[in-house]
């Protein structure tokens, strides 16, 4: 990447973190979509942020077609670009920006999966709760579900985020928001035998120097991570014999759906959620609608 290029995406960079709050995850996101398109630039004979057209913009849309990425992707990338050049033209950088000429494609609407109730029991009676390892992976299930926070606010919870006296925990959110969530008696009582045991021990593998306040914890004592968290998912998939496919997001899905299925209303589960647009809580709407729809199919004379 040439040095005209470096210097303005080093900008933006910093208007991400400074005027917009956006989280590191977010930033590298943004940085990525932005080389890339500039390596492709490179390679069409245009290095210069001012000497981007719109037809250079149509030809490397061609080029994520043929790579068969999807509208997602494409609708992700073409975002961060229009972000970056609207930034140059408020720095007077560039006297328009091409990206606001392009229609982003229309996002495939995919029905999010959700667990069933059997299958949260399932997962729900696998772990050997008289064990660390195994406390933690109880904990981690309960509160996840509970509370439907994502895998990120999850590995971040501090002990000092915890009130378990009135049953909520201070998530730290996207863009540094923060939201307190509540979660109920299951969870409850699967943090508290893994505070006061499971983990302790698990923080007696760590030097002096490393100790830290984070409530999940791998084996040798160390703060968890997303990664982590997964990896732990696969193993206890495995153990259940299910032949399903989910993630720790699987969760989030889930508590959304089984909220609104109970009756909670929209603008609350979106709260909970830490959503900024209530479009985004709107999709486990449909969730509802697809459940509803099979049980018709299934069960109506004439369906």
């Amino acid at each position: 990447m040439n040095e005209n290029v470096k210097k303005y995406l080093n900008l933006f960079v910093e208007y991400l973190q400074i005027e917009k709050n956006y989280s590191q995850y977010t930033i590298v996101n943004y940085v990525h979509d932005i080389e890339d398109f500039f390596s492709f630039m490179k390679a069409e004979g245009v290095d210069q942020v001012q000497d981007v057209t719109y037809s250079d913009i149509r030809i490397y849309l061609t080029e994520l077609h043929t790579k068969n990425f999807s509208r997602k992707s494409i609708s992700r990338k073409i975002s961060s670009l229009r972000s970056f050049y609207k930034l140059l033209l408020r720095e007077k950088v560039v006297k328009e920006n091409p990206f606001t000429l392009v229609t982003l494609p229309k996002k495939e609407l995919k029905i999010p999966r959700v667990l069933f109730s059997e299958e949260i029991e399932k997962l729900f009676s696998i772990s050997n709760v008289n064990e660390p390892l195994g406390q933690r992976d109880q904990a981690l299930l309960e509160i996840l579900y509970a509370t439907g926070i994502r895998v990120a606010e999850c590995c971040q919870i501090q002990v000092s985020d915890l009130d378990l006296t009135v049953s909520t925990v201070l998530v730290h959110g996207k863009g540094k928001k923060q939201r307190y969530v509540p979660f109920g008696s299951y969870a409850q009582d699967a943090l508290e035998r893994y505070l006061q045991d499971g983990r302790q021990k698990l923080m007696e593998k760590l030097s002096p120097s490393e100790n830290h306040s984070y409530v999940f914890v791998n084996r040798r004592g160390k703060p968890l991570t997303p990664r982590g968290v997964r990896y732990i998912f696969d193993q206890l998939l495995k153990r259940t014999a299910m032949t399903i496919r989910i993630s720790p997001h699987t969760f989030r899905h889930t508590f959304a759906t089984h909220m609104i299925n109970e009756g909670a209303d929209m603008r609350s589960v979106q709260e909970l959620l830490g959503h900024a647009h209530l479009s985004s809580t709107q999709v486990y709407t449909h969730v509802t609608k697809e459940h509803l729809r099979k049980i018709y199919l299934s069960h109506h004379p004439r369906a």
